[in-house]
């Protein structure tokens, strides 16, 4: 079991760091990771195969550690301030998805904020973690068709909340070609 439990460490470790880092400020992120590890390591035993992968019990344990983070510092307000943006390899790509996504943040955070907390926290999941809704689901402790019934809902929420934002950017764009 110690050896499966150092392969999940090599192979996921990345993941749950950035898992962590897009929900921390500067450096808690390391010291979190630290506590996963010995949450999971002490958990090992209970790990059930046929419950789920790995991948997904081990974001289970970091959530739970995250809350836990949470609950004992009272900066639950955080998690949904930080957001990652992809860089293109091109530069001048890189330049316009900043500007475009500096855009609109304050509506994807806005739209975020109004989500409930259970689509908010399933849509975060597959969407910067990059877990499937089922992986997500045994993360919350949620049966899949639930967290595919609430993904969906969550994605309905967001697009109806950024249709009209994304249309205000898409202008601009256009007016500042024009010039």
């Amino acid at each position: 079991m110690d050896d499966w439990f150092a392969a999940q460490v090599e192979r996921h470790g990345p993941d749950i760091h950035a898992y962590l880092s897009r929900r921390t400020a500067d450096g808690v992120a390391d010291d979190l990771l630290g506590d996963v590890w010995v949450a999971a390591y002490g958990g090992r035993s209970g790990f059930d195969p046929n419950l789920g992968t790995p991948r997904a019990w081990l974001f289970g344990v970091a959530r739970h550690v995250l809350h836990g983070h949470y609950r004992k510092h009272r900066l639950r307000s955080t998690m949904a301030r930080v957001i990652g943006i992809d860089r293109p390899a091109d530069e001048t790509a890189a330049i316009d998805s900043r500007l475009d996504a500096a855009a609109l943040a304050p509506q994807l955070r806005a739209g975020l904020r109004s989500l409930p907390t259970a689509e908010r926290d399933l849509l975060l999941l597959v969407a910067w973690e990059n877990l499937s809704p089922t992986e997500a689901a045994q993360v919350l402790g949620i049966p899949a068709g639930t967290a595919r019934s609430r993904l969906h809902r969550a994605r309905q929420r967001m697009d109806e909340r950024l249709s009209g934002s994304a249309q205000v950017v898409d202008e601009t764009t256009r007016q500042e070609a024009d010039r």
